[in-house]
């Protein structure tokens, strides 16, 4: 099976945080290029600083700009069941090839509750729907046993686990191994590789917005058996993440790296991440001994 890549695209902003849905665009063309697929409005994408009426906007927009050149999955989830079906409807209506749904947040749920609200996701919409676990973010965890529980579901596909260990992911690719249907996306970048050697049907990268080409090439490779030069991308990746993201919060390092590097992407939403002279001077450091500023050469492996 071809393993896929898909970046959890960032949402761009203008000065007075609005969306800035040209520099949104060409994020998407920078992606595609690379050869990357799309997840929008995820937590990379300031997913919870967006209005519902911008999530669909954004989605749309996205939609349009791939062209059906790359697949896109947008997030639904939100805290409330309610919100979450209504959004869910409208990427339906939209026309994308998958939508996640990430756990609530600030509600906390039962193993139960969370297979009512996955299930009623689920079943209000013809687009195949993932699971999405980041417990560090929302306080609620999918465990294995309700992984298996959805998985019969005929629209649930599959599940993107953020968790950020290995152990959580072999469970859910224990259960992936049980239901052929049921697929598993690695979220924790330094173990992309890993996942894909064990079966994993693929990643969903918020590094990638920094990296879309190492990325790439490292899905390249290993969809060609060629699995030393996968581990030598992942080694760059996986390096890089460590030193990035040591310096704090890593959906907003990702932006700010991202936006030393390209200034049309914009800030996060506030009260995300404000500027900061000397943290810039530490990304914009690593960022020159990748070559991932301009007119830089790579001086790291």
């Amino acid at each position: 099976m071809t393993k896929e890549a898909f970046v959890a695209l960032v949402t761009c902003f203008n000065d007075d945080e609005t969306i800035n849905f040209d520099a949104t665009r060409a994020q998407v063309r920078r992606q595609i290029r690379a050869g990357n697929n799309i997840m929008c409005a995820g937590t990379n994408g300031d997913f919870t600083a967006l209005t519902f009426e911008e999530k669909v906007a954004l989605t749309e927009a996205v939609v349009d700009e791939v062209a059906g050149q790359a697949k896109v999955i947008v997030n639904a989830g939100m805290p409330a069941t309610f919100e979450t079906v209504m959004l869910a409807r409208e990427f339906d209506r939209i026309g994308v090839d998958g939508i996640a749904v990430i756990t609530p947040f600030f509600i906390a749920c039962t193993q139960d509750g969370l297979i009512r609200h996955f299930t009623a996701v689920a079943d209000a919409v013809g687009t195949p729907v993932y699971l999405y676990d980041i417990p560090a973010r929302t306080q609620n965890h999918i465990a294995p046993e309700t992984a298996r529980a959805l998985a019969a579901h005929g629209n649930i596909a599959g599940i993107k686990d953020s968790g950020g260990g290995q152990d959580t992911l072999e469970e859910y690719l224990a259960v992936s191994r049980e239901a052929a249907d049921f697929a598993v996306y690695s979220g924790p970048d330094h173990l992309v590789h890993w996942a894909l050697m064990n079966g994993a049907a693929g990643c969903i990268s918020g590094l990638g917005n920094v990296m879309p080409e190492v990325l790439a090439a490292l899905f390249r490779a290993h969809n060609a058996g060629d699995e030393a030069e996968a581990a030598r991308q992942q080694q760059i990746f996986g390096n890089f993440r460590k030193e990035l993201y040591g310096l704090g919060y890593a959906p907003a390092l990702v932006k700010r790296a991202l936006f030393l590097m390209d200034a049309s992407v914009g800030a996060s939403r506030q009260p995300a991440l404000l500027p900061d002279r000397e943290q810039d001077r530490q990304i914009a450091a690593i960022l020159s001994a990748y070559g991932l500023l301009p007119g830089m050469v790579r001086t790291t492996a």
